[in-house]
């Protein structure tokens, strides 16, 4: 991680590794049989990382507001462990059919989602089936992926949003994601 924090993920090198910890440059090599496998391990304990975070969020009464707890911990991840997700979400990953371990993170984060949507759902007067919840999973996904890259970008910088607007855009974005699926029945304005 100190290799591409402080170089870029295209000077990470098994070399690099091993001069780094101060072993021979074959060390490494005992245990990673090539960089991809290295990045694969890095890529898999930021998807656990980001799962558990996903996790952490208490589990109540009220599937509403543990949706809306999740989407405040994905967001918490993301601007706090920026190399990770960067690496998770921006990069181009090692074959994960090759690395079959790799994607089992971003398979536990999913199903996270899935699950805490299937509580919202499941109280329906006609529950979601598994493809609706799916769907609804996509869109929450991809909607906080976008949230997180405009809290992120310099564009945001450039627009002339009051103090008031940029501190609760997080928390609109997520109401308003929640109504979109219909997990809050109304958003204030």
């Amino acid at each position: 991680m100190a290799i591409i924090e402080q170089e870029g993920l295209e000077k990470l090198s098994l070399r690099d590794v091993a001069r780094r910890l101060g072993v021979s440059h074959q060390a490494p090599y005992r245990h990673f049989p090539s960089r991809d496998h290295v990045l694969a391990e890095i890529v898999r304990r930021a998807y656990a990382e980001f799962a558990a975070a996903l996790r952490s969020t208490p589990i109540t009464d009220n599937a509403a507001g543990d949706s809306l707890a999740m989407g405040v911990a994905y967001v918490q991840f993301a601007l706090s462990h920026p190399l990770q997700y960067r690496l998770m979400f921006g990069s181009t990953l090692p074959d994960p059919h090759q690395h079959s371990e790799m994607m089992q993170g971003a398979r536990d984060a999913f199903d996270v989602l899935r699950q805490t949507l299937g509580r919202v759902f499941a109280t329906r007067p006609q529950p979601y089936g598994q493809e609706a919840i799916d769907r609804e999973a996509m869109f929450v996904w991809s909607s906080l992926h976008g949230l997180v890259s405009l809290l992120r970008s310099d564009a945001l910088n450039t627009l002339e949003l009051s103090p008031e607007t940029r501190s609760g855009i997080t928390m609109h974005a997520l109401q308003r994601i929640g109504f979109a699926v219909g997990i809050i029945p109304a958003v204030p304005t």
